[in-house]
């Protein structure tokens, strides 16, 4: 009788464009923001749609993490605008918003602050808690933004 295997945790994804989607991709990169964490771009536009990655409150010129949910928002905002001009955009082209806290309490502060970067029509957004961020970070944003 043949043993059963042990369930797997372990997920293997490969993703692999086709050629001709591949050239319609292109990264999107500003000095002005931290330099991406790992093997990933601040952001890429496909199709006119810049999907950026995740901003921390990191300090482009430092690289140091700020202190405080409030200084963290506003640099998170700062980051994000910039990448957003590497690729000729604004906070206005921003469709979708994905918000991570660290902690849920922090959303009223954080919802204000994000309120002073964005105007009606707001975009859709998404806040959740994470159990960990980024270099202990309090809070991680990412966007979607399209071309007109």
């Amino acid at each position: 009788m043949p043993t059963a295997r042990k369930p797997s945790c372990r997920l293997s994804l490969v993703v692999r464009a086709r050629p001709e989607v591949r050239g319609q991709v292109k990264a999107v990169h500003s000095k002005q923001a931290p330099a991406a964490l790992g093997p990933y771009s601040q952001a890429i536009e496909a199709a006119g749609v810049v999907y950026s990655s995740g901003q921390v409150g990191l300090d482009p010129e430092t690289g140091k993490l700020v202190e405080g949910v409030e200084a963290q928002a506003h640099q998170v905002m700062r980051n994000l605008k910039a990448v957003l001009s590497a690729a000729g955009l604004d906070l206005a082209h921003v469709a979708k918003t994905t918000i991570y806290l660290a902690d849920m309490s922090d959303f009223a502060t954080v919802n204000a602050i994000y309120a002073e970067y964005f105007s009606e029509p707001y975009p859709a957004r998404s806040t959740v808690q994470a159990a960990r961020l980024p270099k202990d970070a309090l809070i991680e944003v990412d966007v979607v933004a399209l071309r007109s």
